[in-house]
């Protein structure tokens, strides 16, 4: 993980860029709408910084190119201090995949981002551990190399959450088993924090959690058919016909503005 020195001064806007991992999805706040690792950053930026304004342009279920075409040019004209960019991961999820236009369009993104703000924040996004995520382990770390690539090309930090072992844990899922639970998001706010240059917080936010029993072969059976019913048919179903969750929902935060929100 990049950091910057800890002596950086502190930044006044950060405008987030992405699909559900950004909007904060499944970070539920007890109103519905979701938080997430992103208005968590927000929080503790706001709260160094009098004025501090933030702007949550996510949305869930996001490919690459509609990241390109209805996200970055609208952060790229806010001038913001920092940008985050997380894009890309539910590409590598399809069935059909074309790795090289993912990657063109991740270049085309960062090209437009990085000499629009004074400092662009990249991921390796997290990974439960899995058959699915055996499945496309080989796309998403060819998607990680080219992250990779264009931070050092053009002066981005990466937040290397992929490599992080407590974020493998399942405890840190929610039953969907695509979304980071509260503690999950709280874990990658930690991270951009301190690659940010922030006086850590947490420590040992990348460190696995204590040990527990797991569930007996009845309790998984049980959550492996609610799962399948609740979460993989339809996103299947959504994968067929062409649908995403994320159809007709506007940003979370689309204006630049300053920021009050619920506390880390």
């Amino acid at each position: 993980m990049q950091t910057n020195p800890l002596s950086t001064p502190p930044h006044t806007s950060l405008v987030a860029v992405g699909d559900s991992f950004t909007e904060g999805m499944s970070d539920l706040l007890p109103d519905g709408s979701y938080r997430g690792w992103a208005d968590v950053l927000a929080h503790r930026m706001a709260a160094r910084t009098p004025g501090f304004r933030y702007a949550n342009l996510a949305v869930r279920g996001k490919l690459i190119q509609q990241i390109v075409d209805e996200q970055v040019p609208v952060a790229a004209a806010m001038g913001a201090d920092v940008i985050t960019l997380v894009g890309g991961l539910n590409d590598t999820l399809r069935p059909k995949c074309d790795m090289g236009r993912v990657r063109a369009l991740l270049t085309e993104a960062v090209e437009q981002l990085a000499p629009a703000c004074k400092q662009l924040v990249l991921m390796r996004s997290p990974g439960r551990q899995g058959p699915v995520l055996e499945r496309f382990r080989p796309r998403m770390e060819e998607l990680f190399d080219v992250v990779d690539s264009l931070a050092e090309r053009h002066g981005a930090l990466v937040v290397d959450l992929y490599a992080a072992p407590s974020l493998g844990d399942p405890r840190l899922w929610d039953v969907d088993r695509l979304h980071l639970t509260a503690e999950g998001h709280r874990r990658v706010a930690e991270a951009v924090w301190q690659t940010l240059g922030h006086e850590p917080e947490d420590t040992e936010w990348h460190t696995p959690m204590p040990a527990t029993l797991p569930p007996g072969w009845g309790a998984r059976r049980v959550a492996d058919a609610r799962f399948a019913r609740q979460y993989l048919l339809p996103w299947i179903g959504r994968r067929l016909t062409g649908r995403s969750s994320g159809d007709g929902l506007p940003p979370k935060r689309a204006e630049l503005l300053p920021y009050e929100g619920p506390t880390a």
